[in-house]
């Protein structure tokens, strides 16, 4: 139990020296790629991703969904790309060989849609190699470089204000 919390607050000095360094890359490069975070826990519509990607034209083949459960014997068989907080080892090393190549992917934007401010979840969306990071408001606001301020039932608006953001960007 004393090490697990040691861990843990090794993870968090980590992330805090990581976020200090982060340096904003917003390009006007058009988006080819999507990856996107999400709590298992907190939403299990899939589908609605799928529709933001074909709304934002991004092929199938170039869209990863990543989740994060904190029970995976329960939802372990559901989804295919799931993960937990033994996938983290001291300060950040990521343990899982998928979760690593996800991360190591340059994505042209990262969707972390999550509200539950999991320490798994914010380092995760920090060592995302992405170009353009957007996500839900939450109380660290460093994450990400796009927040979006909705509920997290409300997959409809969110991806209505990503699309109308987008394209003020110049993105899409």
């Amino acid at each position: 139990m004393i090490l697990k919390a040691f861990k843990q607050k090794s993870n968090k000095k980590y992330l805090n020296k990581l976020l200090a360094q982060r340096k904003v890359n917003l390009g006007n490069n058009k988006i080819k790629s999507l990856g996107i975070i999400l709590n298992f826990d907190e939403i299990d519509d899939f589908n609605a991703f799928n529709v933001l990607a074909s709304q934002l034209k991004i092929h199938t083949n170039k869209l990863k969904v990543i989740a994060y459960t904190s029970d995976l014997k329960s939802h372990g068989n559901s989804w295919d790309s799931c993960f937990n907080m033994n996938d983290f080892g001291w300060n950040g090393v990521i343990k899982n060989i998928e979760l690593q190549a996800f991360l190591n992917e340059s994505f042209d934007v990262l969707i972390s849609y999550y509200s539950d401010a999991t320490l798994e979840l914010k380092l995760l969306t920090t060592l995302s190699k992405s170009q353009f990071k957007i996500g839900i408001l939450q109380a660290d606001e460093r994450l990400n470089d796009l927040i979006i301020k909705t509920d997290i039932e409300d997959m409809s608006v969110f991806n209505n204000e990503v699309i109308k953001y987008l394209t003020v960007l110049n993105k899409i």
